[in-house]
């Protein structure tokens, strides 16, 4: 690539930032211990064999989610047709930020995310379970 960006991914993240909902973590905390929503994990699976995840939430990876939201999808996920508001979290809040202005386009009425993602969860003590490796043929 030998032309300059027109946007840099920081400048995506911080349009994205300007126009979402970002929970604190403390509203992420509450909201995951009332359970009237779906929290959705973004990370890579590696990250979460490596780092642990969120009791509770469903991994949606970052590069499906749109397909697995949309009604009109081969690939829709029945778990998003639940009417839940939705709380998006990757590891620092950059991909769910960017996830979150996604799903608002595409007029998900409901979505949000945790700012400091799945880090910021785990540093304050916050429930984390182990997650299974993969199995490898």
């Amino acid at each position: 690539m030998n032309q300059p960006l027109k946007k840099s991914a920081q400048m995506l993240v911080d349009e994205a930032l300007a126009c979402v909902r970002t929970l604190s973590l403390d509203e992420a905390r509450a909201a995951h211990s009332a359970g009237q929503v779906l929290f959705v994990d973004l990370r890579d699976v590696r990250e979460l064999e490596r780092e642990g995840v969120m009791p509770g939430a469903v991994h949606a990876p970052r590069g499906m989610l749109e397909f697995w939201v949309d009604p009109a999808s081969p690939y829709f996920n029945k778990v998003f047709g639940e009417s839940k508001p939705l709380v998006l979290f990757c590891a620092a809040g950059w991909r769910s930020a960017l996830a979150a202005k996604t799903l608002q386009d595409m007029g998900v009425p409901e979505v949000s995310h945790v700012d400091g993602g799945f880090k910021a969860w785990k540093a304050a003590g916050a429930p984390v379970a182990d997650r299974a490796p993969r199995k490898t043929p």
